[in-house]
C-alpha cells in the first residue's frame, strides 16, 4: 500500500505502484519523462508537447480544461496527476469519484520542488527525483547571488490585456530572476489597461510566448505604444512550467538579466 498526500491536503491510498498513469498537466508530463517513465504513462493532454516523442505517440485525452472523460474511463488509470489551477474543478471532481487523483497546487519554487519530491515517490523514482531537485536548487542558488530588482510587467494575454499577480508561480520566478513585478499587489491573472501599464511605468515589459502567441507585428505594436518601456518576448515555459523544465530556467534567467547590465 502506498499512502500519499497531495498539495490540497488530500490523502490517497494506492494499492500498488501505478502502472497506468494519466497526466493532465504539460509540465508534470515532462517531469514523468525526466524521471525515466515511459510505458507507465498511458495518456496525456494535447498540450503536453514535451517530450516530442510522447506528444506524437501517447494517447490524448483532450485539453487541460476540456478533458475527454470517456477516454479516461476507457483507460481505467491507477493514477491521475492533475493541477488545481490548470484543470477544471468540475471535471476533476468527477474523476475523483472513480480514480486516485493527485492534485498539485503550485505558487512558488518550494511548492514545485515538493511536487517533484512527492510524485517521484509515488511512481517509484524517488532517487531520480532527489537528483532533479538538487540540480534545480543548485541553479536557483546561483541566481540568488545576483539580483537586479528591475521593475517589470509580465503579460500573458492580449485583448484583454492580462498580467500576473504577486500570488502566482510566474511572479515568484520573476523575483528569482531579479525582477520586481509592478503588479505584485494584484492576485492571480488580472486584466489591465494600457493606462494601468503607463502608470506603473515598468523598466521592462515581458510578453510571454505562451499561452498567447505574440507575433512579431504585435510585439512591434507594443514597442510603438510604450516607447519608454523595454519590450521583450520571453520563453513562457521557463517562467511558468513547474516541473523538470526548472532545470533550464536559471541559465535562461541569467542570460536574460545580462541584457539589463
Amino acid at each position: 500500500m502506498i499512502s500519499t498526500t497531495d498539495q490540497l491536503g488530500r490523502i490517497l491510498q494506492l494499492a500498488k505502484q501505478p502502472v497506468k498513469i494519466i497526466s493532465l498537466v504539460p509540465s508534470q508530463t515532462e517531469l514523468l519523462f525526466e524521471l525515466g517513465l515511459d510505458k507507465e504513462v498511458a495518456a496525456i493532454t494535447k498540450f503536453c508537447i514535451h517530450p516530442e516523442s510522447w506528444h506524437q505517440s501517447k494517447t490524448k485525452i483532450g485539453g487541460t480544461k476540456n478533458l475527454k472523460l470517456d477516454k479516461i474511463n476507457a483507460i481505467q488509470p491507477d493514477l491521475i496527476i492533475a493541477n488545481k489551477e490548470e484543470n477544471e474543478e468540475s471535471q476533476i471532481r468527477k474523476l475523483i469519484e472513480d480514480f486516485p487523483v493527485w492534485i498539485s497546487d503550485i505558487k512558488n519554487l518550494d511548492d514545485a520542488l515538493g511536487m517533484v519530491r512527492e510524485v517521484s515517490k509515488i511512481v517509484g523514482k524517488e532517487n531520480k527525483g532527489i537528483e532533479i531537485i538538487n540540480e534545480i536548487k543548485s541553479g536557483f542558488m546561483l541566481l540568488a547571488q545576483k539580483r537586479n530588482n528591475i521593475n517589470c510587467a509580465y503579460l500573458i494575454w492580449n485583448k484583454p490585456m492580462m498580467t500576473v499577480g504577486g500570488d502566482t508561480f510566474i511572479s515568484n520566478m520573476l523575483e528569482y530572476a531579479g525582477y520586481t513585478n509592478v503588479f505584485n499587489e494584484k492576485s492571480r491573472y488580472p486584466e489591465i489597461t494600457a493606462e494601468d501599464l503607463e502608470k506603473k511605468a515598468p523598466d521592462v515589459l515581458f510578453l510571454s510566448s505562451e499561452p498567447f502567441p505574440y507575433f512579431n507585428k504585435l510585439i512591434d505594436q507594443y514597442k510603438s505604444d510604450f516607447p519608454k518601456i523595454n519590450v521583450q518576448l520571453v520563453d513562457g515555459e521557463l517562467f511558468s512550467w513547474y516541473g523538470s523544465r526548472l532545470l533550464k530556467s536559471p541559465s535562461y534567467f541569467l542570460n536574460l538579466r545580462e541584457k539589463f547590465e
